[in-house]
């Protein structure tokens, strides 16, 4: 498990992260959501214990991870920018990997360098950045590591390589003890993969929830009252977190159990009434509203 306590860092007196606090337990894949300047980078940086923490903590299982090289060898962090030597090769990286992780599984390497396409022996300079996202992941994963950090993985890769990454990160973690966590600005990008997310803005995490207990936790309704009183009961009755009125038709966004909000709506005897889906995206800009923010201008 990892845990972040009260974690802070600035640059140059702009803080990038501010008094975080979140928990990244094993077993799940854990996402960071935010758009740039959230601190997502600098959190990971410090989580690979790149960067140190201007105050707070950063502990991997129950280890400091600055200037702690028994917590480090269980990390391997993949950059947004992905730095290659001028002249290396998929070969050759495995040779530099070989040396910095000494469970580098080579053999699986290569089965997954020919599943993926990609030249052994041809400079990495030369392939192209979805070509440099893809390979970046494949040393990630066969670093060993308990923990891979990713930061923007899929930015830059189409939605079939996508759909592979994802493939081997859920193999991973079926085969061997492996926690993945993966920074993001899309949320849509993350809604199907994740198990756990965080939302970052400005240097603070307004939410970190499991996936399965905010869908569970919030419905979307569509529906007609024609009694005016039962629509205003109905109303008064449900924790209601969201409502757009368009005539007399009512969209809300309701916290709750599912079967408890959908009987108290047919209850209202409608004329039209029907459950809709929620998606991840607006279950946060439901929260975060709730919360005061303006999510609109947050989430790209």
């Amino acid at each position: 498990m990892i845990e972040v306590i009260q974690a802070s860092k600035a640059f140059a007196g702009v803080e990038a992260v501010r008094d975080l606090t979140c928990r990244i337990r094993d077993g799940e894949v854990f996402g960071m959501v935010g758009t740039n300047g959230a601190g997502k980078s600098t959190l990971l940086r410090m989580l690979a214990g790149v960067l140190r923490p201007d105050s707070g903590e950063i502990r991997i299982d129950g280890e400091p991870v600055w200037e702690n090289e028994s917590a480090k060898s269980r990390i391997c962090f993949i950059s947004d920018t992905g730095y290659f030597p001028i002249n290396a090769t998929a070969e050759s990286m495995t040779e530099l990997y070989r040396v910095v992780y000494p469970g580098f599984d080579t053999e699986r390497f290569e089965k997954l360098m020919g599943r993926f396409g990609l030249p052994k022996n041809q400079k990495i300079r030369t392939f192209s950045r979805g070509m440099k996202k893809q390979l970046s992941v494949l040393l990630g994963i066969c670093a060993g590591t308990k923990y891979l950090f990713c930061d923007e993985t899929f930015d830059g890769l189409d939605p079939v390589m996508r759909q592979a990454v994802k493939s081997i990160f859920a193999t991973e973690m079926l085969d061997r003890e492996f926690v993945p966590v993966v920074a993001s600005h899309n949320l849509r990008e993350l809604e199907d993969f994740c198990d756990h997310v965080g939302l970052l803005h400005q240097g603070g995490i307004l939410f970190s929830e499991n996936l399965s207990d905010l869908k569970m936790n919030m419905q979307k309704v569509q529906c007609v009252i024609r009694d005016p009183e039962a629509e205003k009961q109905l109303l008064a009755d449900l924790d209601i977190v969201r409502l757009d009125r368009r005539g007399s038709m009512l969209t809300l966004v309701v916290r709750g159990d599912r079967d408890v909000i959908l009987a108290r709506v047919q209850s209202a005897d409608p004329v039209f009434a029907e459950e809709l889906p929620l998606t991840l995206e607006e279950i946060f800009i439901t929260e975060t509203e709730v919360a005061g923010y303006d999510i609109k201008n947050i989430i790209a």
